[in-house]
């Protein structure tokens, strides 16, 4: 398949689902907890409390995209879950100023050793750009500690919904002046591509099996025919021409 359409227009801006498919979440997560844990003295389960942390990220979204909540960033929603979490943890002796730091690990979050090499690459040719839960602080921080070279960064911030909210799609679009047929939504995570070819985006899979670690259970392949398939975003530059 060459990138174009089935009409011939040519794909000219690919936006990336960030965490898990650009940076590390797991890893870098695990790692700031485990030092905090040295630094202070404190002793727990670093692991599970990482993985816990993520798994409240679909609820507090969810909790927002049905109405139960007006519109509340994903650095809230991640501090609410932190405070329970310390709690659940038996993690004390925190200051609010060392709780707000901790919080903010999501913002420094380390890109996969393929990221920055294979976004570089793309961004000779294509408009690369985020297309992430995550807010405008915490996405440009994270391109700034991780050396990201986005063109620009889409956020659920800008149409105040999260994915899989149609808003999202329809909306990246919308940000960088182009019809859905002429974007390419790239992402580690099968479902994201499944909503993005339903509002007319095109799609690209990029492999990441052991986002969550080494008993990962969920996109483990590619499950669908997407317009690409690759190992890693390098592989995905090389399918891209570039």
């Amino acid at each position: 398949m060459q990138n174009e359409d089935a009409a011939g227009a040519p794909v000219k801006a690919l936006v990336f689902d960030t965490f898990g498919t650009v940076v590390n979440w797991r890893d870098s997560v695990i790692h700031e907890l485990r030092d905090l844990g040295r630094r202070k003295g404190l002793d727990a389960d670093w692991v599970a409390m990482a993985d816990a942390w993520r798994a409240g990220y679909a609820p507090g979204m969810d909790t927002v995209r049905q109405g139960k909540r007006p519109w509340t960033s994903v650095d809230v929603l991640h501090r609410e879950r932190l405070d329970v979490l310390l709690d659940q943890f038996q993690v004390q002796g925190l200051t609010e100023a060392e709780k707000d730091h901790l919080n903010r690990v999501w913002h420094r979050l380390d890109p996969w050793p393929d990221s920055v090499a294979g976004l570089r690459r793309l961004k000779s040719k294509y408009i690369i750009s985020t297309f992430s839960n995550g807010s405008v602080p915490c996405l440009v921080n994270m391109a700034k500690h991780g050396g990201l070279p986005w063109d620009c960064v889409f956020s659920s911030d800008i149409v105040q919904h999260y994915k899989p909210d149609p808003e999202m799609y329809q909306g990246v679009a919308r940000f960088l002046g182009l019809p859905t047929s002429q974007v390419m939504v790239v992402a580690a995570h099968n479902n994201d591509l499944r909503h993005a070819r339903a509002n007319g985006l095109r799609t690209g899979y990029i492999h990441r099996p052991t986002e969550y670690g080494p008993n990962q259970s969920k996109d483990l392949r590619a499950e669908e025919t997407w317009d690409r398939i690759a190992s890693d975003i390098g592989d995905f530059a090389t399918q891209m021409g570039v």
